[in-house]
């Protein structure tokens, strides 16, 4: 028996992680149809079912759980010829995919890349901008920038910053409410809440304040949304000050209440370091992002 194309393997794969033939399109970005034909294509080719069909989506059956750890291993395998291909291209020319917080893709990359454009015009840009963590050993983006330290062991990580922080309120609110003087007035004030993280829940229990999700009754987890909805008024929320700064529409608040920086870290898979745009790429990243931080 020959053995199955790798991309039958792949799609395998997807809808084995994500649990059902939809939420592997979204994914991947290929058709419904056209994972289902290949997991039938695989599937005959090992002359084995490797899913159920359940309610819920497709479950493995034991063929397709024997098949998984083979089916990560060349995933593995093929994402690490592929860092090696991208790594020996020679030249400042080519793509380089950057995955940032939305936040920092909003408000701090726009003129660090508008001067790389001018530096190298032969580099493509592609900028994700996204609060999920692409995995860099698996080629979802070349060069990461995170609120936290990289851990994986194939990456080269750059501590760039520890971004400081401070609560803000839009100048309205402040009007109306009162601008807080102490930890008891600040608590009085209404905050712009999380949605499913309970992160800010977290820092009112340092605060020595407990709170439940229903205490913010504005809650979002997207942090530009956020964001603008403490711009608006809507209540206080925290940002770096590299960013809300210089905003005319927000107004400090709180000095006595320090909030603990946010690090940030640059990092990259390995056998791409010595490429040399992607080098260029990361120069530029960690030139332009320290002063905005300091």
């Amino acid at each position: 028996m020959d053995a199955p194309d790798w991309s039958l393997i792949r799609s395998f794969l997807a809808v084995a992680e994500a649990g059902s033939l939809s939420a592997a399109a979204r994914v991947t970005g290929i058709s419904q149809p056209t994972l289902g034909r290949q997991i039938k294509a695989l599937e005959s080719a090992l002359g084995s079912p490797l899913f159920q069909r359940m309610p819920q989506g497709q479950a493995l059956t034991d063929a397709g759980r024997d098949l998984i750890p083979m089916a990560k291993a060349m995933h593995e395998a093929a994402a690490k010829l592929t860092l090696a291909a991208a790594a020996a291209r020679p030249g400042l020319s080519g793509t380089v995919r950057i995955t940032a917080s939305r936040i920092v893709a909003h408000h701090l990359l726009p003129p660090i890349l508008a001067r790389l454009r001018i530096d190298a015009p032969g580099i493509e840009v592609e900028l994700v901008a996204s609060d999920t963590s692409e995995n860099l050993m698996f080629a979802e983006a070349d060069i990461a920038i995170r609120m936290y330290r990289p851990t994986h062991p194939d990456l080269i990580v750059r501590h760039l910053a520890d971004m400081p922080m401070r609560l803000y309120a839009a100048p309205s609110l402040l009007n109306r409410y009162g601008r807080p003087r102490n930890t008891d007035n600040l608590l009085a004030l209404p905050f712009v809440g999380f949605d499913r993280s309970d992160m800010i829940l977290r820092q009112f229990a340092q605060f020595g304040a407990v709170r439940t999700r229903r205490d913010f009754p504005l809650r979002c987890d997207d942090q530009l949304v956020y964001w603008n909805l403490v711009r608006a008024g809507c209540g206080v929320g925290a940002m770096q000050t590299a960013i809300a700064a210089t905003d005319p529409t927000v107004e400090a608040i709180a000095p006595f209440l320090p909030l603990a920086p946010l690090p940030m870290w640059i990092a990259t898979a390995a056998p791409l370091a010595q490429s040399p745009r992607l080098s260029r790429v990361w120069d530029h990243l960690t030139e332009g992002l320290r002063p905005r931080t300091a």
